[in-house]
């Protein structure tokens, strides 16, 4: 099982990004997936969920109205579209399975800054 997320970079406040995670070696479609974040000094916390039975989304409570969590089953990729960005959403961004998780991939680092 791999996870390659990419996307990020340095943004102003209140700018947009949109993280891919391409995941191999299991069947992407049959598994929700999650997008996390780890900002320096911190623990890794939970961002979005989509679920693999309706596409069903949830997110916390930092990024509901801003964030918006997709999947493409055709391409094993899964999504987080960001907008309003604050300083605050500075952090290194991984996906991973909901459930049964896998080993982390290397994240992509997201810089809100002026």
């Amino acid at each position: 099982v791999q996870f390659v997320e990419s996307g990020g970079g340095l943004v102003q406040p209140g700018g947009s990004l949109r993280l891919s995670c391409t995941a191999s070696g299991f069947t992407f479609s049959r598994y929700d997936m999650n997008w996390y974040r780890q900002a320096p000094g911190k623990e890794r916390e939970l961002v979005a969920t989509i679920t693999a039975t309706d596409g069903s989304t949830h997110y916390t409570d930092f990024v509901k109205g801003r964030f918006t969590i997709s999947r493409d089953n055709a391409k094993n990729t899964v999504y987080l579209q960001m907008n309003s960005l604050k300083p605050e959403d500075t952090a290194v961004y991984y996906c991973n399975r909901r459930w049964y998780q896998a080993s982390w991939g290397q994240g992509t680092q997201v810089t809100v800054s002026s």
